[in-house]
């Protein structure tokens, strides 16, 4: 699905996943405080976790025919990225 998009379209994509992700970055950020990455970090890992779960749907087979899904498999693979880094950051401040 990505991979066939013209590169406006996936610029479009790109900078809209990333100012979602500033948005929800930022409100994680004001929750997490010194446990989160920042609005710019938590920005890039939302926009990577999204990005890296449509890709990964799509290899495996996925159709996005609607638009709905396409969003659902992102978000989740960016609130599924987001938590484990976090897992992993709180496990290693505990060594």
């Amino acid at each position: 699905m990505l991979l066939h998009l013209g590169t406006t379209w996936l610029l479009f994509a790109v900078a809209t996943v990333a100012v979602f992700g500033f948005f929800f970055g930022s409100a994680l950020d004001a929750i997490m405080k010194d446990d989160g990455f920042g609005s710019t970090g938590n920005t890039l890992l939302f926009t990577l976790g999204f990005f890296v779960a449509v890709m990964v749907a799509n290899e495996h087979g996925v159709a996005f025919r609607d638009l709905r899904l396409a969003v659902a498999w992102g978000l989740s693979g960016a609130f599924v990225l987001i938590s484990v880094m976090a897992l992993i950051k709180a496990g290693l401040a505990r060594l």
